[in-house]
């Protein structure tokens, strides 16, 4: 038993030296004080420890110190024992001027070596303008007569108030900024901040919320004076038209813990006073933010992206055989407004079976705006044996840097088509029809097609046997010209089908249709981002078949210049542009209400009237 008995004590005796080689020595001190005022910075150890050696505190006096303080504790829970130790050396400092000064690391001796603590950044503020011309009245007969005035004052607009802090006031169109409101009290105790609040609407702007965590309180110096400040909301704004664009004033409620200054009824009423909660009304200023145009001479590929981007294409195969299927992904990584980037479009050589691109996003919202990457898959079958070059895939941009158009681009690929298995013909091609709205009506017509019989047929009276052969030419004629008629017809149908632009024109009412019930469905449902997306795709898809715009061409612009060549009236052309705006804000700004009843027949209402046009 002695034996056992000692060896546990070792085995612990080891476990606890192990403990103690993991020494952790850290100095602490608050972020910002203020000239003249006290602070104290602590340097804690978690061994016992001796010679502290403290750093030269320049710029700072030393009033007392260093105190010297110890704490132990010891738990068992669940049968296991913890144990903490503690040792604090404490310093009473004061600032002597302002600016940000960074104390060295000090060091300190435990078990004989040398332990170096983490060095300090503090930021000294300026003391108070104010604080020399406080009234005295302390010495005289008639504080207790004004002290009613005094207090109700604590809630005066000097004492607590809100900013609105504007990033920036000059920008681009679609270029990011941040407002941001931010509360400042001094000399006043708030209790909380209500739900009552009442932001503007940002009319003019996308908007996207930055996140909003636990409100932390930090000191700052604003106009002479020293105010505990807290950032009550945050977000980006994006502006979606050139010219001066106003943002309303926004209305904060806080509950105030104001001192009662009355007559004291007792001692103890004297001594510790009494309280009662105020509720205030605060009014953040409205800003100004002047918009400038985008510079003209935009190239063919700028779908109003702004920000700074980057391009990394990748292809999946370039050599493969027929019904096989290629795959090219995009990734536009950088920073700006990445919601609204539009998805590049690649022109397939014919004969490709292209599906729609598959984009993932993978965004975050930072105080510079949304950054991240724009992921988009495209997929697409060849039907037929061959070499086929796929043209390089354009991408622009506005750099908001240096305020100039940018074009990034892909490389040329060149993919070799193989022979594939169950092709109908030597050369391995197959007569396809192709609906490039909706993949799975795919006919392949090589296995539709039967060959004709031109073999003489045989053809028996049981009654009596035919002798007059002059009308059998009729049997050889009549088929032949069906064979003719159905050659013209699929010859017809598969020119057609090769025919990408008039196929997609002949189509795009009937699509726009579908897209149009799919938006009525998520209108019934009230499945508002389902609704505007549908909405969006709509519109616009029907304006890049009817007017042969390759989406990555696709803008406001380009269309209206187009509608305007067909002789479309300009007020149907701004209801066009009413229509995608409209779209396109609501989707991605969902909190205001856009009238989803209204949008749906404001889109219908324009698809017909520009299907009367006949464009």
């Amino acid at each position: 038993m002695k034996r056992q008995l000692s060896i546990c004590i070792l085995l612990v005796g080891i476990a606890l030296s192990a403990f103690a080689d993991e020494v952790v020595f850290r100095a602490q001190a608050p972020k910002q004080v203020v000239v003249g005022r006290p602070f104290q910075i602590t340097y804690t150890v978690n061994q016992r420890s001796r010679d502290l050696r403290a750093p030269e505190f320049t710029d700072f006096d030393v009033l007392s110190g260093p105190y010297t303080s110890t704490s132990s504790s010891t738990s068992f829970v669940n049968g296991k024992r913890t144990s903490s130790f503690e040792q604090t050396y404490t310093y009473m400092l004061m600032a002597q001027r302002a600016g940000t000064f960074t104390i060295a690391p000090a060091t300190v001796k435990v078990d004989g070596e040398n332990v170096q603590s983490n060095g300090v950044r503090i930021e000294v503020l300026p003391e108070d303008q104010q604080s020399s011309s406080t009234s005295q009245t302390g010495q005289s007969g008639q504080t207790r007569q004004s002290s009613q005035s005094g207090s109700s004052s604590q809630a005066s607009s000097e004492n607590i108030f809100v900013r609105t802090i504007a990033s920036k006031t000059k920008v681009h169109e679609q270029e990011a900024l941040m407002i941001t409101y931010k509360l400042y009290f001094a000399n006043v105790d708030v209790a909380q901040l209500t739900n009552n609040t009442k932001l503007p609407e940002f009319t003019g702007f996308l908007k996207q919320d930055l996140e909003q965590g636990e409100i932390q309180t930090e000191l700052e110096h604003y106009n002479g004076r020293n105010y505990q400040t807290a950032v009550l909301y945050r977000t980006i704004l994006y502006p979606q038209h050139s010219g001066d664009i106003s943002i309303d004033p926004a209305k904060f409620e806080a509950v105030l813990r104001v001192q009662t200054q009355q007559r004291a009824r007792s001692i103890f009423d004297d001594f510790f006073g009494t309280y009662t909660n105020v509720t205030k009304m605060l009014t953040a200023p409205g800003v100004t933010i002047h918009v400038s145009a985008l510079p003209s001479g935009k190239p063919a590929g700028f779908s109003g992206g702004v920000g700074k981007f980057t391009l990394t294409p990748s292809i999946s195969q370039t050599e493969l055989q027929a019904n096989e299927a290629v795959t090219i992904k995009l990734d536009i990584s950088g920073s700006g407004n990445m919601k609204l980037i539009k998805t590049p479009a690649i022109d397939w050589p014919e004969g490709f079976e292209p599906y729609d691109p598959k984009v993932t996003n993978n965004f975050k919202t930072t105080t510079s705006g949304v950054s991240g990457t724009k992921s988009i898959e495209y997929l697409a079958i060849p039907r037929s044996a061959g070499e086929y070059t796929i043209p390089a895939v354009k991408f622009s941009y506005f750099d908001i840097d240096e305020k100039a158009y940018k074009t990034l681009s892909t490389p040329e690929y060149t993919i070799r088509v193989k022979r594939g298995a169950g092709s109908s013909s030597d050369k391995g091609e197959e007569a396809v029809v192709v609906n490039y709205t909706q993949k799975e009506d795919i006919k392949q017509l090589g296995t539709d097609i039967r060959y004709i019989d031109t073999k003489a047929p045989q053809i028996t009276n049981h009654q009596s046997q035919i002798t007059n052969y002059n009308h059998l030419w009729l049997f050889y004629v009549i088929p032949l010209l069906i064979a003719i008629i159905l050659l013209i017809v699929l010859r017809k149908q598969i020119k057609e089908a090769a025919d990408l632009t008039k196929m997609r024109y002949k189509r795009a009412n009937k699509v726009a249709q579908k897209r149009l019930k799919a938006a009525a469905a998520a209108l019934k449902a009230n499945d508002k981002e389902a609704f505007y997306a549908a909405i969006e795709s709509a519109a616009w898809t029907y304006l890049s078949d009817r007017l042969s715009i390759p989406t990555a061409e696709l803008n406001k612009d380009n269309i209206a210049s187009i509608l305007a060549q067909k002789g479309v009236s300009e007020a149907l052309i701004k209801d066009v542009n009413d229509v995608l705006s409209t779209a396109e804000f609501a989707r991605y700004a969902p909190t205001t209400d856009h009238g989803m009843d209204d949008l749906y027949t404001a889109t219908t209402n324009l698809i017909n009237n520009l299907e009367d046009q006949k464009i």
